[in-house]
């Protein structure tokens, strides 16, 4: 009898043990690399370079809550990028310095900076809506229609790209760059502006995901369709609703983004939708729909910040960095899928 209450909890604990590991098994293989580059370096853990991350992280932040939604319900946005690279050209082309003597559009004053954001949120929006509709009303899968929206944005932003001149659109108003750029003077340390912005997407997603009908909705599509219609869900007009929000923070990325770099072309944005994607499964977004958290959102975004910055600070060759975030990845979607399959 002994014998057998031991067999039982030794095969309980070993079951345990192995759902911790797929819960929890990324974060291992990262914790692990953390490990190895403080140890080549352990000048990696100080204030300024946890700010440093958390600064490029912002912009990244903000694209990935926008397509975590989609994953949520069983959806996908190959177009995020090339939205963030159209809305930060607008951005680009309507806030340059009056006394630039290469502004685009000479005769244009100084306009107001929300103004410009709401510009740029109704394109956003639009895009997003045109995703919703295609896929809620005209039922194509979100891989091929965003593929197809991704392709039209970029053709768009690059005639008008050629329109203003086909160059680096550059030399912006000063209220602009401080606005991406700037910082709160908080006495000894300085809160990059980009950090407040990320904190305040991030907040606002939380809510709605966790607070209101509408992120019940999401979770409700994402795990189950049918279910969600027979319960009295609107499938197709939230559908819509969650693409055209995911528009709208790609739009402000954009913005943002421009102004961070301090110039934009037609090519900025290109393949960021994939670190967007790749950061919400390592974050804990399953591709099975239904499932997902916005702290794991911000959480795998950070992780592969740190992976960049600190592989680099450590002087690893980038080509050794794509294959390692490539690894984590195919880690990151094996362990869901496993979880997906016990789960059925």
């Amino acid at each position: 009898m002994e014998i057998s209450i031991e067999n039982k909890k030794k095969k309980l604990n070993a079951k345990d043990i192995k759902r911790w590991m797929m819960d929890r098994g990324i974060y291992l293989v990262l914790i692990l690399l953390l490990a190895v580059i403080v140890a080549k370096e352990p000048t990696f853990l100080s204030i300024r370079n946890f700010k440093n991350i958390l600064t490029q992280s912002s912009v990244r932040i903000i694209i990935a809550l926008g397509v975590a939604g989609l994953i949520v319900t069983q959806g996908t946005d190959l177009s995020a990028g090339r939205q963030v690279g159209l809305t930060a050209v607008v951005s680009a082309t309507l806030l340059q310095a009056t006394t630039n003597v290469n502004k685009v559009f000479p005769n244009l004053g100084e306009v107001p900076i929300p103004i410009v954001i709401l510009a740029v949120l109704g394109i956003g929006a639009l895009v997003g809506i045109i995703n919703g509709i295609v896929i809620a009303k005209l039922h194509v899968t979100p891989f091929i229609a965003t593929l197809g929206t991704m392709i039209i944005i970029y053709g768009a932003n690059s005639l008008y790209y050629d329109f203003v001149g086909a160059s680096p659109i550059a030399g912006f108003d000063k209220r602009y760059s401080s606005f991406a750029q700037g910082s709160l003077n908080l006495g000894n340390f300085e809160l990059p502006y980009l950090i407040v912005y990320a904190v305040i997407a991030t907040g606002f997603m939380w809510i709605l995901w966790n607070k209101t009908r509408f992120g019940k909705n999401i979770f409700a599509i994402g795990g189950n369709p049918e279910a969600a219609t027979v319960s009295g869900v609107n499938v197709t007009k939230n559908l819509m609703k969650v693409y055209a929000l995911s528009g709208m923070f790609y739009a402000f990325a954009g913005f943002l983004e421009a102004g961070r770099i301090g110039s934009a072309t037609n090519n900025l944005g290109n393949m960021y939708e994939l670190d967007a994607i790749a950061a919400c499964v390592v974050g804990g977004v399953s591709f099975s729909g239904g499932v997902g958290s916005v702290p794991g959102v911000v959480t795998g975004v950070i992780i592969f910040t740190v992976i960049n910055y600190g592989l680099t600070y450590i002087g690893v060759s980038p080509y050794w960095q794509f294959i390692i975030k490539g690894l984590i990845i195919i880690i990151a979607v094996a362990l869901d899928t496993l979880k997906y399959l016990k789960k059925k």
